[in-house]
């Protein structure tokens, strides 16, 4: 009966602690600007709190951040049987979920159970890109096959999951297979214009140069969409970097930036394409390079080129840009980004990096080959008016955490738990086992905190502590 008890309350245990572990790193502050990490909730550091979470699934391929809440979309989730009228039977169908956290806990709040029109919401990777606009609105779009000649777009209601289509985006004359949008503006176009993109590929031969495009101005009828390239939906592109390219590789993603005066703040003029050569690159809208990872430091560049994804943001007038270091085949380490700060001109070769996020990781699990990894971040202030962003990166079947950045940050470091000997965030048997361990054999490389009794000393009485602490004692 004992040792029943014992392992449900480890269980028990490992669930609470796991939801709220960190990444137990310390970020040195870097030109003056911390960075703390909130939560974790990854293979790495949360373990089986996340690994046991639907989430945790290839079909969970994107994710985003607005208004204090991570937004995690799953594809064809849930069993759903819904009646056929014209056969008389019933139909099973997998309906699209859209998990929700809170920002600053990692705790889940809710799920949204997608629906259009009423029914659910259960199209083959329906729900495959998922992001906000710059007014607070979430919106969905499925993954394309070159055999569709439109991409849909749906914006979500946050309290009933029920969907609306926005616009079914023309391909045009060239129709290549979507993966993944971005959007930038007001998807409502009540309170500005709003500029929605994708790129071209074919998963059999990668080299497709294709990029969509679509506007609306603000007040613009919301049923009618012209082509975002001179009123065309579609251009290919010709310029690129590395310069021996001739389009871009397998599921790209595209992120515009904020203008910076009134009349360019939503026009997506400028926007990176990261689409696994060698790191994202800058364009402007008439599909020129801007910018590249030529002439990057080599410390800076990617340690590998299969996962696509970056972000920039503002911070005290200083311009950052967060890019993937690596995907789960990362040297040592995997799943991780970099935060940099741009140099003279806003340009990447003279960046400064300020922090790799995780130091350690989020996981090195196959994830299937998906390509995608999201950063996302929220302009916000702290209680003395000190300018702080918030910043999520989410890499698929690996996990996700949430960072805290900005120069009255409380900078992070190592958190230590009564009861966690490892320094996983857990309080379970393998804290007792590392424990024994170092006592028996003198291994000490799992040993985080081992003195749990408080008396500047290792021995059984510490294995006694972690015992009376998952038993409650």
């Amino acid at each position: 009966m004992k040792r029943i008890l014992l392992f449900s309350l480890t269980a028990v245990i490992t669930v609470i602690s796991g939801m709220a572990v960190t990444d137990n790193q310390s970020y040195e502050p870097v030109n003056g600007i911390n960075v703390r990490n909130l939560w974790m909730l990854d293979r790495v550091h949360a373990k089986n709190a996340y690994t046991e979470l639907p989430i945790c699934h290839t079909n969970a391929r994107t994710a985003t951040m607005t208004g204090g809440v991570v937004y995690v979309s799953r594809s064809q989730e849930k069993q759903v049987i819904i009646p056929n009228p014209g056969t008389g039977r019933n139909d099973t169908i997998m309906q699209g979920v859209i998990h929700c956290f809170d920002a600053l806990t990692g705790m889940p709040t809710k799920d949204l159970d997608l629906t259009l029109n009423g029914e659910p919401y259960g199209v083959f990777l329906g729900n495959a890109s998922i992001g906000c606009d710059n007014f607070g609105h979430i919106w969905v779009a499925p993954m394309t096959s070159a055999a569709a000649s439109m991409i849909p777009v749906y914006m979500v209601d946050v309290e009933s999951g029920a969907m609306t289509l926005i616009t079914n985006m023309e391909k045009g004359d060239v129709m290549h297979r979507t993966d993944y949008l971005d959007l930038v503006g007001d998807l409502t176009l009540e309170n500005a214009e709003c500029n929605i993109m994708a790129v071209g590929h074919d998963s059999n031969n990668p080299g497709k140069p294709t990029v969509y495009r679509w506007h609306n101005d603000q007040g613009g009828d919301i049923d009618t969409w012209e082509g975002g390239f001179s009123g065309d939906p579609y251009m290919d592109f010709t310029n690129f970097y590395p310069e021996n390219r001739v389009g871009f590789a397998m599921a790209p993603v595209v992120k515009m930036l904020l203008g910076e005066d009134d009349n360019t703040r939503y026009s997506g003029e400028y926007f990176y394409i990261d689409g696994s050569d060698e790191g994202p690159v800058l364009y402007s809208v008439d599909g020129d390079v801007i910018d590249s990872f030529e002439n990057v430091p080599t410390e800076l560049r990617q340690r590998s080129f299969t996962a696509n994804g970056m972000n920039e943001f503002t911070l005290d007038g200083r311009h950052f840009f967060a890019y993937v270091r690596s995907d789960m085949n990362g040297d040592g380490n995997g799943c991780q980004i970099n935060v940099c700060e741009l140099g003279e001109g806003d340009m990447l070769e003279t960046m400064t990096k300020y922090w790799q996020l995780p130091a350690d990781s989020l996981g090195k699990v196959n994830d299937s080959g998906l390509r995608v990894h999201c950063i996302a971040v929220e302009k916000g202030v702290d209680e003395d008016g000190n300018e702080e962003v918030t910043l999520l990166t989410f890499k698929a079947f690996n996990g996700m955490g949430v960072y805290k950045i900005g120069k009255g940050v409380e900078p992070g470091g190592p958190v230590t738990v009564p009861g966690d000997v490892n320094g996983d965030g857990e309080v379970t048997g393998s804290d007792v086992t590392a424990l024994y361990n170092h006592i028996l054999f003198g291994q000490d490389t799992e040993i985080f905190n081992g003195d749990q009794n408080g008396d500047g000393e290792v021995t059984g009485s510490d294995v006694t502590a972690v015992y009376n602490i998952i038993l409650g004692l």
